[in-house]
This record gives C-alpha cells, structure tokens and sequence, in this order.
C-alpha cells in the first residue's frame, strides 16, 4: 500500500532523509552558534561562509575552509560553537509535513533511515522529542558512523547499507548542495532537493532530480 505519498516516492525500497533543514527547522539555532562564537572571537565572517557550514560536519569546514581558524583544532571549535546553541531562543520545530511523510513511508512499507551530519544525540531528540516519530527509523546515520561526511558518499553508502538496499534503489531528501552531491555520488536514484535552506536553482545545479517546497509537496491526499 502506497497511499497517500507522491507518485515518485512510489516502488522505493528505501527513503534516506536528511535531518537538519529537511525534517526539523534547526538552522536558525545552528547559524547563531555560529555567529555568537565568531563574535566573541573578533572573527568578522560574512553570510556565505556562515551557509558553507550548512549539511556538513563542522569539523571538515573548519578544517578545509581558509578563515581565521587556520592551524586551530577544528574539533575544539567545534565543541565551542555547540556549547553556544540555545534552544530556548531557537527552538527547533518540525518541518511542515515531515512527521507525516515519514508514517506514510512507514505504513507504505518503505524503510527509513536518518542520513545526517548531526552527532547521534542530537539526531536522536530530533526524530523523539521534535518530530515524535523515533521507533518509525529503521537506521541512524550520524556524524560518528562514517569517518566522512557529506559531501562525501560515505553517509549514504552506509544509510543505504544499513536498510540493505541498493543505493540506486531508494530516495534521498536533502536540502543542501553538499547533501545533494553526497547522495548522488552514492549512487541514490532519486535525489529530491527540499527548498528550505538553499534556493531551488542552487539544487537543481548541484543535481537534485526535483525540488520540492518542503515534505508536504510529497503528500498525497
């Protein structure tokens, strides 16, 4: 039974779903970490550095981007930057549409498996105390499963792994450049780019088959 989801999600074995942006609005928590830290610093960086960390491992930014931070441990920036988001201020909310999507896949037979760049902690209040839908994933793919992360395949190698599917045989949402190119270099069949964080043109360029405005575009009635 497939009721009640988008014809292209349809004969799937697998959904592999990006956490932060796609299913849970946490950017605006993340971006004023970012910001408070860099502040406090002295550091002056502008907005297109700031959406370079969007989707990714802070560390491997820190790591490969020229910045004030050269020749600093990319792992204690890290833990700086985290110890400064505030979820009281930001707090995270569902995405509209996603806890839906995901019961819908789940009662289709289809397995789920979180792919994200978010550590396990984190990743695991997302999907239970934001979205409530923690016993429907089948898999967690966080930033302690691989020694890689997106833009790198190695995310989606090891989502599409863990459901025991083949990579060409299941879907991916993602709603940044560096989760498209991940997915794609994974082998995924069907990338689809939900438009919440980077603009749709921006998606499509870096090989999103098809943009949606946010998971409610993949509902049916």
């Amino acid at each position: 039974m497939s009721a009640g989801l988008d014809a292209a999600l349809i004969g799937r074995r697998a959904a592999l779903l990006d956490l932060d942006g796609t299913l849970v609005d946490s950017e605006p928590a993340n971006q004023a970490a970012y910001r408070s830290y860099f502040a406090a610093r002295g550091w002056d960086v502008g907005p297109d550095v700031l959406r370079a960390f969007a989707g990714r491992r802070g560390a491997e930014v820190f790591a490969e981007l020229d910045g004030p931070w050269t020749g600093e441990d990319a792992s204690a920036l890290v833990d700086d930057v985290v110890a400064r988001l505030d979820h009281q201020s930001h707090p995270p909310r569902p995405v509209p549409g996603a806890a839906e999507l995901i019961r819908r896949l789940h009662a289709a037979g289809i397995p789920v498996a979180l792919v994200t760049s978010a550590g396990r902690g984190w990743a695991e209040r997302a999907v239970g105390d934001v979205l409530g839908v923690r016993d429907l994933f089948a898999a967690f793919v966080t930033a302690e499963t691989t020694s890689a992360g997106k833009p790198d395949p190695a995310p989606y190698l090891a989502g599409a792994a863990a459901l025991g599917v083949d990579p060409s045989d299941a879907v991916a949402l993602e709603d940044t450049v560096a989760g498209v190119h991940s997915a794609l270099s994974a082998g995924v069949g069907l990338v689809i780019g939900i438009g919440t964080g980077a603009p749709s043109g921006l998606l499509l360029d870096g090989g999103a088959g098809r943009v949606v405005s946010g998971p409610a575009e993949l509902l049916r009635s």
